[in-house]
């Protein structure tokens, strides 16, 4: 830890830290990620999948035997069944032995993501390295709330995939002897920035990740960069990451987060 920070906050860091890596280390978990297989109406086999998948009447859709071994509802599937996801949300459908199979929505597209918790990413955690806690990177803000919140069409880390953000306004304050700005989402008693800086791609992920509590009628709010992490796309392929908006780019280096993540071979 950076000399000189308060040993309550320093405390306070470290139990928020080991929460975050002790939440990655889940069974199935970001970690856990081993596939991610787009479907379309025509049925098709997946490698390591058992079954034949596809989109039919809004769903998406398994067919398989039970010698397959897939569990659906608790029970071997010698059939068809499907499910129904909501846009930009998720469930888990079904298994085969500790493998989870993972229904998602994106942008109207249906998609399947196995979460396996032998996965060699997980097995190889050793922890998010990150910068020393420092508390120049607890910084005011001012946020201007838009009139109303604009759905904002961003990229993501899936090329050729879009998502659709909520964006409640822009976050405004100093850093390095220059004003900035980052357009802020709609987030659990808060809000979410996704941000890149002069360490991205280098020290850091190509984005990164800050959620500020701010209550609805409240306009200051401090963005403790500490608390900056990467999205599941910084650790595995499979991710659905929204990126960062144009104009959310700080020149900066941010050191304080979570740097790069260590991915191990297999």
């Amino acid at each position: 830890m950076t000399t000189g920070v308060d040993e309550t906050l320093a405390a306070r860091w470290a139990w928020w830290h080991a929460q975050r890596e002790e939440k990655l280390r889940q069974p199935h978990g970001w970690l856990s990620l081993t596939g991610l297989h787009w479907l379309t109406g025509e049925p098709r086999e997946f490698p390591r999948v058992p079954g034949t998948w596809r989109t039919h009447d809004g769903r998406a859709e398994v067919t398989a035997t039970a010698s397959d071994g897939l569990v659906v509802h608790g029970r071997l599937l010698n059939g068809t069944d499907g499910v129904r996801v909501p846009d930009d949300e998720a469930t888990t459908f079904a298994e085969f032995g500790d493998v989870a199979v993972e229904v998602i929505m994106r942008s109207g597209r249906y998609g399947i993501r196995l979460r396996d918790p032998h996965s060699a990413l997980r097995k190889g955690f050793t922890g998010v390295p990150t910068f020393p806690l420092d508390t120049k990177w607890m910084i005011d803000a001012h946020l201007d709330r838009y009139p109303k919140p604009k759905d904002m069409r961003i990229d993501t880390a899936q090329q050729g995939l879009t998502g659709v953000e909520s964006a409640v306004g822009e976050l405004r304050f100093a850093v390095g002897g220059a004003e900035h700005s980052l357009v802020a989402f709609a987030a659990d008693d808060g809000v979410t920035v996704l941000f890149t800086d002069a360490t991205s791609g280098k020290t850091t992920a190509p984005w990164r990740a800050l959620w500020a509590e701010v209550g609805p009628e409240q306009d200051s709010v401090v963005l403790d960069f500490n608390r900056a992490v990467n999205l599941p796309s910084a650790f595995s392929d499979f991710g659905t990451c929204p990126k960062p908006p144009a104009g959310n780019e700080l020149s900066v280096a941010v050191e304080a987060g979570e740097k790069t993540p260590t991915r191990p071979l297999g």
